[in-house]
């Protein structure tokens, strides 16, 4: 079996902003249970818990482009893998992992230049990898170092490299004039290597360097290869297509499980459905709905809230829906429209509106479980994890068809629309409804279907594993 070395920017349980660090928590250890030996290196950032981690080296040196940093490494070995913590202040104690008051950090750049080059040492000195599965455009210039400094240096001969695309839309663009500041050579900075429009596109340096590409569903791979969805790259991408495989991202059904979820107020199954009444009662009182109607049906979400996630497409149709008899159930954050939208609409109609502007996790297992449906009208959706979850607590999902979402949901489990405007929304929330309503038995059977559905890691590990024995053969 083979020895794998991820480098990531997040993972769960020690930093998180979204479903990087969900992925980061899960697929290793799923790996190593696999039989592969896994390792991981992620910064030590402010928030980041040092419990049951021990030192294994203080005062390494940092040498990016002209500047010299110092790094202390901290070991923690959890679930069968070694996670290795970067420990460097300067970078990143800090308040947010990317961004303050909304705005990116100006170094961020050097910042995960640094976890690069913190990976490589650990490859050198503590984890002898054959092969480096780099993360999303924080780890893109490892592959690109690796070309440029380590080609001929025996510890890295014949490590090979992946690279994920959790998201094309974050490519971590930078001014040329950090191509010194970077360390990289000016040689590189032409357009069919790092260039992009002026610019250095970070996440470019990954996809041109690495042995092999991959992104988190089969279906964003056919989409990223389109101008529609390539983002500039796609011209890029459609050359490497031989090398770009889409690996649907899993599940972890230790975290959640209805029957098992710590969060809910009554346990339910495919086979045991009482539970899930209990779930909805519970979900409206938190939230602050009426509870004197429990068979109005539900509809949740929880989400960034951002237009690439679908909030455009509400907005549009957001009043419309005031007059429909449904409830909804509203947890995230984000574009302050948005924000905006749903609490004016939780002001106008407190009896069918709920939101919460927050990130809370026990809230969001209680939605997922307390909702009839759940809607995920996303523009584009890498993977996406909340219809898989959703599936899991038997709420129906209504999903845009494209990404993840088209990969995970089909008929029998939930309500698909393919043209991506307000109309088609409320057409796939109109057929939901009246299902819900006038064909309880269908209604019941597509949430037992749905509840049934295996996304579980132990299988996207065992893709993985075949991808890194054929890339290493």
């Amino acid at each position: 079996m083979a020895r794998i070395l991820m480098v990531s920017s997040e993972a769960r349980p020690f930093s998180k902003t979204g479903g990087l660090a969900d992925v980061l928590g899960s697929l290793p250890p799923a790996l190593a249970e696999q039989g592969e030996e896994v390792a991981v290196v992620l910064p030590r950032y402010r928030g980041t818990s040092l419990s049951g981690a021990r030192k294994v080296a203080e005062n390494i040196t940092l040498w990016i482009g002209p500047g010299r940093y110092a790094a202390s490494l901290w070991l923690v070995h959890l679930r069968g893998v070694d996670f290795y913590l970067v420990d460097c202040p300067v970078f990143f104690d800090r308040e947010g992992l990317y961004a303050v008051a909304g705005k990116d950090y100006w170094d961020n750049d050097t910042r995960f230049a640094a976890l690069c080059h913190a990976a490589l040492a650990v490859a050198r000195h503590f984890f002898r990898p054959h092969i480096i599965h780099c993360h999303d455009w924080q780890t893109g210039l490892l592959p690109a170092y690796l070309h440029q400094y380590y080609a001929t240096d025996p510890t890295f001969h014949g490590v090979k490299t992946v690279f994920t695309i959790h998201n094309l839309g974050y490519q971590g663009l930078f001014d040329r004039g950090r191509m010194f500041w970077l360390g990289l050579s000016d040689t590189l900075f032409r357009p069919d290597l790092v260039e992009f429009h002026g610019s250095i596109n970070l996440l470019k340096a990954g996809l041109v360097y690495s042995d092999q590409l991959t992104t988190v569903s089969p279906t964003y791979a056919r989409e990223i290869q389109t101008p529609e969805q390539g983002f500039g790259l796609d011209g890029l991408l459609r050359a490497r297509s031989a090398r770009l495989t889409g690996i649907l991202n899993g599940i972890d059904y230790s975290v959640w499980n209805s029957e098992t979820d710590p969060h809910l107020a009554a346990p339910f199954s495919h086979t045991a459905l009482e539970g899930k009444r209990a779930c909805k009662l519970d979900l409206l009182r938190t939230m602050g709905l009426p509870t004197d109607d429990p068979e109005t049906p539900v509809i949740g979400i929880v989400s960034r809230f951002a237009s690439q996630k679908g909030f455009d497409l509400i907005a549009q149709v957001a009043y419309d829906l005031v007059h429909w008899d449904l409830k909804m159930a509203v947890l995230g954050n984000g574009d302050p429209q948005y924000e905006s939208l749903f609490r004016t609409l939780a002001e106008l109609r407190p009896d069918k509106f709920a939101v919460r502007v927050a990130f809370d996790d026990a809230l969001a297992h209680k939605i997922e479980a307390g909702s009839d449906m759940f809607l995920m009208p996303s523009h584009y959706e890498p993977c996406g994890l909340n219809q898989m979850y959703s599936l899991r607590y038997g709420a129906v999902p209504i999903v845009h068809a494209t990404g993840g979402l088209d990969d995970t949901i089909d008929g029998g489990t939930g309500f698909k629309f393919w043209s991506y405007s307000g109309e088609a929304m409320l057409g796939a929330l109109r057929e939901a409804l009246t299902v819900y309503a006038l064909d309880r038995e269908r209604w019941n059977g597509m949430v037992r279907l749905g509840m049934q559905k295996d996304f579980s890691w132990s299988k996207s590990a065992a893709a993985y594993s075949r991808l890194y024995a054929e890339l290493l053969a």
